[in-house]
This record gives C-alpha cells, sequence and structure tokens, in this order.
C-alpha cells in the first residue's frame, strides 16, 4: 500500500456535491439518461467528483484543502464550464507527473494521463466523466445493451463529432417520414363535426381549466389511447365483461379535474366511459380512483367480486381481454389536450384482424419475427406479469404497437443499406445505424402495455417507471407519430442533444464487452478502477434489459453479430443474487454473487498498478449486501481506507415529509493490501501534520496477514469511528446515512488483514464485525449527541439510547424498519416481537407495515403506567417477569413527565416518587433531545417555530426543572 494519499481519502466536500447530485435528476437537455435507460445509473457530478479525488493528491496544508474543496464544488456541477474542466485536467496531470517521477518542468503535453476503468460500465457515467477530465478510459460491461448504449455515449459522438449528430438528424427524419407514410392510416385525425355531431359521444377540451369552443371543420391529433384490461364476471348469470381498470383519472390539476365515470350498459354486457370534467373534484359526482385495487375487481353489472386469483386463471387460459376506455387529442392552435370516450368511438382504432394480417405480412417481407422470446421464470426480481398469461416479450404490447416498432425496425435497417449503397464509410454507417435502433429503444419504452397515463401531468409514463415489470390493468397506448410528449421526433431530439453535448471531446473511451471475472486488460497499467457494481439482489439488470435487446437484435443486431447472435442476454456469469437462477436457494445465489464479485475484484486487482486507487460505488442497504462486498473485497486482496456518503436521489424522494430515507450512494476507497510488515497509510491530523507511521502487525508466525481483533483490529475500529463520526457530524451528515458512512470508514480496520480472530482463535466474520461496527459508531454518535462520555453513555438505559439516536437519525418520519433494525442492532435492543419496542400499549415505537416511527410524549404520556417503578404484580413496557424491581426506563419517566406538566402539574411530586429516577441521568436526556438530536438540517436557521412540539415542552420543562424536578425528587428524600 502507497502513503501517496490521494484527494478522496482526506475530504471531499460531500454536502456540497450531494446537493448537486440530487439536482440533477431534474436536469434533461443533453444528459445521458435522456439517450436510452438503464437502470440505477449514478449522477454525472458524482461520478466526475470520485474520477477527480480519486486522482489529485491529498493537500498539505488546510489552505490547499480550502482550494481544492472550492474547486471540487465547482467542479462538480452541471454548469461546470470548459475552464473549470481545463483547470481540473491539469490538476490531474500534475498529479499524475509527481506520481511517475517526472521532472516539475515537464510540459503537462507530454505527461501520459492516468489510465481510469469501470469494470461494470452499465449506463456510461463513470467512464464518460473520466473522459471529461482527459484520462485513459477503459469501459467494460457484459450486457449487450449496455455495451451499445457505452458505443454511443463513449465512443461515437467523440470519434465523429458534430457531423454525427447532424447525420443522425438526417436520416432519423427519413426514416420517421417512411413510417408515417406507411402506417399512418393506424392513428387517424378525428374530424371533430363527427365527434360534436354524436349525441352519443363526450368531448371535453382542456385549455387553462376550461372547456372551449371548438370549431366543427377542424380535426382532433390523436396523441394516445387509454385502455382497460377485462375479464368476464365469474357470475353464471351475469357473463359480463369487467374493467380491471385501477383509475380513470385524466387530468387532476388546480381547477381542472376531469375522469371518466364508468356506466354499465346491460344489453351489451359492457362498461362504457364517459368523460366528466369539474373545476373540483368534488364535483365530479364520483371517485376515480375507486377502480381495482392489487387486481381485486368489482363487475359493475351484478357486484360480483374478482379476486386476483380468477383474474390470474384467466390471463393463463389466455382470457384477458382489453377494451379502449378514452382517446386522448390536441388541437392544432389550442393548448391543452381533448378527451374522448362513447361507444362509438372504436371506429378510430382499426380492426384488429387488420392489424394482424398488416403484421403478418411486414414479418414476411422484411423475414423478422415480432419478439417471441421468452420472459424470464417468474419469481425472477422485479417480474410480476408472468402469472397472467404474459410470457413472452411481444406478449407486453398491443398488435398496433407491434406492428409499428416493427415498421420503425424495418426502416432503420433501409436506411443503413442506403447509407451503403451512398458510399458512408462503413464505421460511421454503422454509428448513424445504432441511434436508430436506439430511437426504437426509446419508443419502445414508451409504446407498451406496461405504460400508464399520468393525470397531474397529461402525459404517458414509461414501461420502466421502475426497476420492474409489474402487472398494469390500465394502460396509455401513445401515437409515435403525434405530438405529445413520447413521441419518436421528440425522442430523436432528445438523442441528438446527448449526442451534441458530448462531442466536444476525440478521445473516445476503449470499450469492451465482456466479463469484469477476465479483463482483457494488461496486469498493473491502470492508475484507479472506478466501479458501479451491481447490488446484490437489487436490480436484475440483464432480465431487464431484455426488454431491449429484442428490438435492438431486430434493428441493428446485423450490425453487431458478436453481440446479438445469442435469444437473450447472457445471465450465466452476470454477478447478482437471483435465487431463480440456482432452483430457488437463496444461499447459493448469494454465494454465487459473491465469488462472482470477489473474482471480478481479484481482477481488479491484477490490472492495478500497485499504488494504484480502488473506488466502489455502492448503494445497498442490507446488512446482507454489504457483508457480502466486504468479503468480496478482502479475499480480492484489498483494504478499505475511506468511505463517503453522497445523496444523489431528488431530494423530494431523500427526505419526504413522513419518511426518511439512506443517502442512495456510499463511495468506497480501497488500495490492495500490502504485504503484512508493511506500515498503514499515514492518517490525517486535525492539523494535517502526517500522524506517525502505525506498525502493522505481522500476526501468527508466518501464516498471513492474520490480525487480532482485540490487541490489532478493536482499537484502531474505535479510533477510526470516533474521528468520522466527528468529522461527517460536522458535515451535516446526519441518520442512517451517517451510520453508513462509518461503518464504510471503519471497514479499514478489518480489511487491512486478510483474516480476523477472536481471541479463541475463530475467524470473525464480516457480518459479525458490522455488528461490532455499528455499535462503535451508535456509542460515538451518542457521545456527541448528550454531549458525555462513554461512561455517561452507558448509565443510559439502551431503550433511551435507541430514542435519542432515532430522533437524531429520523426526527419525526417514519422510516423503513430494516433501516430502524440496524441502529436498533447497533443499541443493543429488540425492536419486534414480545418485549420490543413496538410491544404493547406503552411501546416506544409504533409499526406500520413496513416502517416504524417513534412515539413522541403526547401519544405516550397520558398512560398511567408510564415511567413508575415495576413491582410484583405490575409488568409494562419492554419489561421481563424476571426484571419485575427494574427502574423504568429514564425516555418513559421523561415522557409522563412532560405529558403531567402539560396536564396535571400537580400530580408531578407523585408520579416522581413512584417513578425514583435518577435526576443527573434525567436531565441529561432531557437536554439532549432539547439541542442536537432534533435541531433542523443543517444550514437552516433554527427559530422557536421550526422545533418539534416535544422540543418545546422540553424546553420549558427545563427551564424550570429544578422547581418541577430537583425540589420534588429531594421532598421525597432524594
Amino acid at each position: 500500500m502507497t502513503t501517496d494519499r490521494r484527494l478522496i481519502e482526506d475530504f471531499i466536500p460531500i454536502r456540497e456535491i450531494s446537493v448537486q447530485a440530487a439536482r440533477e435528476k431534474s436536469i434533461r437537455k443533453g444528459h445521458i439518461s435522456t439517450l436510452h435507460l438503464w437502470w440505477a445509473r449514478r449522477p454525472l457530478v458524482a461520478a466526475r467528483a470520485a474520477v477527480f479525488a480519486s486522482l489529485v493528491a491529498a493537500p498539505e496544508t488546510p489552505q490547499k484543502r480550502t482550494a481544492l474543496s472550492k474547486a471540487m464544488v465547482e467542479l462538480c456541477k452541471w454548469e461546470a464550464g470548459e475552464e473549470t474542466i481545463k483547470k481540473a485536467r491539469r490538476q490531474i496531470l500534475e498529479a499524475q507527473r509527481d506520481r511517475l517521477g517526472l521532472p516539475t518542468d515537464t510540459p503537462l503535453k507530454d505527461v501520459p494521463p492516468p489510465k481510469v476503468l469501470d469494470m461494470f460500465a452499465g449506463g456510461g457515467a463513470i467512464p464518460l466523466e473520466s473522459l471529461r477530465l482527459g484520462c485513459e478510459t477503459y469501459a467494460v460491461d457484459l450486457n449487450p445493451v449496455a455495451h451499445i448504449i457505452e458505443l454511443c455515449t463513449l465512443v461515437y459522438p467523440q470519434k465523429y463529432g458534430k457531423k454525427l449528430a447532424d447525420e443522425v438528424e438526417k436520416w432519423g427524419n427519413w426514416v420517421i417520414e417512411q413510417v408515417r407514410e406507411e402506417i399512418g392510416d393506424l392513428y387517424p385525425p378525428i374530424k371533430i363535426g363527427e365527434v360534436a355531431a354524436e349525441k352519443t359521444e363526450q368531448l371535453s377540451l382542456l385549455g387553462s381549466g376550461k372547456s372551449k369552443q371548438l370549431n366543427l371543420a377542424q380535426s382532433l391529433t390523436p396523441v394516445a389511447y387509454l385502455w382497460t384490461r377485462t375479464v368476464k364476471c365469474p357470475n353464471p348469470a351475469c357473463g359480463a365483461q369487467v374493467p380491471l381498470v385501477r383509475q380513470t383519472w385524466l387530468c387532476k390539476k388546480k381547477d381542472k379535474y376531469v375522469a371518466l365515470k364508468t356506466i354499465p350498459n346491460h344489453e351489451t354486457k359492457r362498461v362504457e366511459f364517459e368523460v366528466v370534467e369539474s373545476r373540483t373534484e368534488k364535483g365530479l359526482g364520483f371517485d376515480p380512483a375507486a377502480g381495482s385495487s392489487r387486481g381485486n375487481s368489482t363487475c359493475r353489472h351484478c357486484g360480483a367480486t374478482l379476486d386476483v386469483k380468477h383474474i390470474k386463471k384467466e390471463g393463463v387460459a389466455g382470457r384477458i381481454s382489453q377494451q379502449p376506455m378514452a382517446i386522448v387529442c390536441t388541437t392544432a392552435g389550442a393548448q391543452g389536450k381533448t378527451y374522448l370516450a362513447g361507444k362509438q368511438f372504436d371506429r378510430y382504432i382499426p380492426d384488429e384482424s387488420q392489424l394482424q394480417e398488416r403484421l403478418n405480412k411486414l414479418c414476411e417481407e422484411t423475414k423478422l419475427t415480432i419478439p417471441t422470446e421468452p420472459l424470464p421464470e417468474y419469481g425472477t426480481l422485479g417480474f410480476r406479469v408472468q402469472p397472467y398469461g404474459l410470457l413472452k416479450w411481444a406478449d407486453l404490447f398491443t398488435s398496433r404497437q407491434l406492428l409499428a416498432l416493427m415498421t420503425f425496425v424495418k426502416w432503420v435497417r433501409v436506411a443503413h443499406e442506403k447509407m451503403m449503397q451512398e458510399g458512408y464509410e462503413d464505421e460511421f454507417g454503422k454509428a448513424i445505424s445504432t441511434y436508430l435502433g436506439i430511437l426504437c429503444d426509446r419508443l419502445a419504452d414508451y409504446n407498451s402495455s406496461i405504460t400508464h397515463w399520468h393525470g397531474g401531468r397529461e402525459l404517458i409514463g414509461n414501461t420502466f417507471t421502475r426497476q420492474a415489470l409489474p402487472m398494469v390493468w390500465d394502460f396509455a397506448e401513445i401515437n409515435p407519430l403525434g405530438n405529445a410528449s413520447g413521441n419518436v421526433s421528440g425522442a430523436l431530439d432528445w438523442i441528438l442533444q446527448v449526442i451534441r453535448q458530448e462531442s466536444n471531446s476525440n478521445n473516445p473511451a476503449i470499450t469492451k464487452r465482456g466479463s469484469s471475472m477476465a479483463l482483457p486488460i494488461e496486469s498493473e497499467s491502470l492508475d484507479a478502477v472506478i466501479t458501479d457494481p451491481p447490488y446484490f439482489d437489487s436490480v436484475p439488470y440483464a432480465d431487464l434489459s431484455d426488454f431491449f435487446y429484442v428490438w435492438l437484435k431486430r434493428s441493428v443486431g446485423h450490425l453487431y453479430l458478436e453481440h446479438f447472435s445469442a435469444q437473450l442476454t447472457p445471465k450465466k456469469n452476470e454477478a447478482i443474487m437471483e435465487p431463480t437462477r440456482h432452483g430457488g436457494d437463496k444461499k447459493k445465489a448469494a454465494k454465487a454473487y459473491e465469488d462472482m464479485m470477489h473474482q471480478a475484484f481479484c481482477e481488479g486487482k491484477r490490472v492495478l498498478k500497485p499504488e494504484g486507487m480502488m473506488v466502489v460505488v455502492y448503494a445497498h442497504k442490507t446488512t446482507s449486501g454489504w457483508s457480502t462486498l466486504i468479503d468480496s473485497l478482502r479475499r480480492a486482496g484489498f483494504t478499505i481506507t475511506e468511505a463517503w456518503p453522497l445523496d444523489t436521489e431528488m431530494g423530494s424522494r431523500l427526505r419526504a415529509a413522513n419518511s426518511a430515507a439512506l443517502a442512495s450512494s456510499i463511495f468506497l476507497v480501497a488500495r490492495k493490501r500490502p504485504s503484512p510488515l508493511a506500515p498503514l497509510p499515514r492518517e490525517r491530523g486535525t492539523d494535517l501534520t502526517p500522524a506517525p507511521l502505525l506498525p502493522r502487525e505481522k500476526g501468527l508466525g508466518d501464516e498471513g496477514n492474520i490480525g487480532d481483533y482485540a490487541t490489532n483490529v478493536r482499537p484502531q475500529l474505535s479510533q477510526i469511528v470516533r474521528e468520522r463520526v466527528a468529522t461527517l457530524m460536522a458535515e451535516g451528515v446526519t441518520g442512517a446515512d451517517l451510520v453508513i458512512a462509518c461503518i464504510g470508514a471503519g471497514l479499514r480496520a478489518y480489511t487491512q488483514y486478510e483474516r480476523v480472530e477472536l481471541p479463541n482463535g475463530e475467524e470473525l466474520d464480516a457480518n459479525s464485525f458490522l455488528g461490532e461496527v455499528q455499535k462503535e459508531v451508535v456509542e460515538a454518535a451518542l457521545t456527541s449527541v448528550m454531549q458525555c462520555d462513554r461512561r455517561g453513555v452507558s448509565l443510559v438505559d439502551k431503550p433511551t439510547q435507541y430514542y435519542i439516536m432515532g430522533r437524531y437519525e429520523y426526527g419525526e418520519l417514519a422510516v423503513e424498519f430494516d433501516e430502524a433494525n440496524t441502529l436498533a442492532k447497533g443499541v443493543g435492543v429488540e425492536l419486534d416481537g414480545v418485549g420490543g419496542l413496538t410491544d404493547g400499549k406503552l411501546a416506544l415505537v409504533t409499526k406500520a407495515k413496513t416502517t416504524i416511527q417513534l412515539r413522541d410524549y403526547s401519544d405516550r404520556g397520558a398512560l398511567e403506567d408510564l415511567g413508575i417503578q415495576r413491582t410484583e404484580g405490575r409488568q409494562t413496557f419492554n419489561v421481563k417477569p424476571q426484571e419485575i424491581g427494574a427502574a423504568p426506563t429514564l425516555i418513559d419517566v421523561l415522557h409522563r413527565l412532560l405529558w403531567l406538566a402539560d396536564h396535571k402539574p400537580s400530580e408531578i411530586p407523585v408520579f416522581l416518587n413512584l417513578a425514583q429516577p435518577d435526576a443527573t441521568q434525567l436531565r441529561l436526556v432531557a437536554q439532549a433531545l432539547a439541542g442536537r438530536a432534533l435541531t433542523p438540517e443543517p444550514g437552516q436557521e433554527t427559530t422557536t417555530t421550526q422545533r418539534t412540539k416535544e422540543q418545546a415542552a422540553i424546553d420549558t420543562l427545563l427551564a424550570s426543572w429544578k422547581r418541577l424536578v430537583e425540589d420534588n425528587l429531594f421532598t421525597q428524600g432524594r
């Protein structure tokens, strides 16, 4: 391990970078996320921060640290200017010159740029930022879809520049016009006069929240068709078609409430839909959200209940149908949408038999087939459609959607043929056509039967609104040739913006499709491996990407036969914890994931220079995910030296009004583990002066690098965690982010050894070590929050410790049980079960489904049993029979005391006599909860109105502490 410390091992401005990373989610123009969907792609500014901080040396003085911090804040913005980028490139080359031992007067143009690899390149965010910062960049991914995205992000724009965008625009528009000529009749315009003449039709034009007078000579342009799936009513006496529509909102905005009213037609045994508009939601006269729930529905004709089991049975038998509900249109020269519904508008939708006939003819002409490749096995992560009879990828599309997509595929292939006939250079023509293939992919994402209509924004939501393919009961079919969001012309424009944004550089990346477990790269040749690996069981990348693979294979697969010769994407060597690939055995799946990650990290170690840097971006929030990653890195020969939490999601998601969530990314920094006798890297001191080198214990004889937990690991762990808690608290990192980040930093003490042993000689596994780190983090945080030493913390009972930490971490928000349970384990209490913190009427915590929330004094304090001394015959919260006579928890006493101070202050002396609390400890708890534990986020001004009700009550109590508490306790003989 080198003593050449990097900036990422010393300090990065995580708060400012987090703000920019979260903000980036709302930036669209020219962003690579608008080129092609890829799941869990990291924000570019976060990737830029990781690359820059991994290649620049740590500062030597406080002044240099301040300067570097300011430089990083400016660099890590979406709008960072060219001069800012150039300055960062110079700093990276200057650091590289020093590392290579070149003379300081060597011109930077003669300094070889650092070599950076992303071994799980995916959507290309990390390698793109490596390119932007002037590095020689390598991108490797096993997935063919990811590889195509990487070519279009990291190679083609840089290689061909602005002319590429011009040619893609030219041929993209040519394809669109050919398609329009061939299938434009599938989306016929609608004469307003024809609609208005029919009394049975319903018409509503929305603009500025009011209906407008329509010119009967005008035509409406359909932009979306809204459908519901249907099944036959199981009641033999009824037999009506039951719509499974979940909700019928069309528009839900202030002064603009439009929805479909369902009207059963007892003659046709079908439901009809009527457009209803009102300035208020109540004015609609019905509840548009009163549809099916979790697949269960009710027959509108006879009231029979259809449960999801019946619907699945009908789906498997091929008896789930679909019925049009409404057509969404636009009008030339008018704002807003027009919504059409009625029993006669079916004539604006092509006949199914004609669609099938045209589709068969097209397949025969092109020698292509619709995507009949199978969906993954049911039970695969994220897939929920198979039980309803959707077993092939083609089943996710209506006949018209298939015909439209296959027509686009046809003309993309014809466009490439014409380019070759016109003398285009082979690789340039291939590049142009690849973007046209991506155009088809973007259209497929907005043109499947898994999309939905977004009433709040009046547009179609795409297929992959999340990392899964769930069943959708009411879906929206787009008019790809229309003029609303999601149409193909808009998709082309998004693609062009990305090409133009990224065509400013002449240094394309070196992209390879292959396994990270066998990298096609020379040993000890890279300066850094910065990667965002698969997260245990979070995202089934390969299975999800088959959605796009089947269309890319048809549109441009013949140009990439080496990548698209298989039926579907490769799964065998994908690093993921997927039980269906191991006979449903979760343990085998976890072991397979760990082994693959271990082999990949071994390869990462092989290709890194001795002083090279490994940065792993990780976002999994469960102990199993963390322990697996840690073991994989440790076994591969890496020591984790630092960890930094970055919020990379929009603030509304991270800190919602009623829930708490972790930062979405932790940047783990690792180095090659040195030989057993090599020194540890220098730790930073508070004054930035190098600390003495810490000698590394050789371990037991010559058996390898073995550390004793009690003498080698534990002391260093304690030192690291306490330093990191103080640093991160000062940076405003709170809650579960603080715990996870400290866990990451604490791993240094553990991963520096090939094996860590307990005093009895047994190995300390990663999972057990995580528990030890959690305890250290909680204790360090409590000493800071409570402003006391370890002994002071130890005198406070465990439930009260948990309450203080819970308030510090989550405030009054609800939090996912798994996250809260991680904290509970660190404190040493049980959340669930008999005697747990959620048990009984005096429970400290409430549990609702998968979330928990702390109860405050106003919720608990009225309970007369709360906080009193346990005596024989009385058993209360969290007390086992053998603990009768134990002192009440301090938080119980405080909550009861606060409530009495509000409602029955005269009863305080009697209560204190029964409770018999330690006044010093009780005041310590009250001060902790009144102070840092419940303060607003850093940077917010603290005002009286911002303090919670409980804080305000504690303020009042502390102001009268001597009179209300101490004097009464003294009176009672304490």
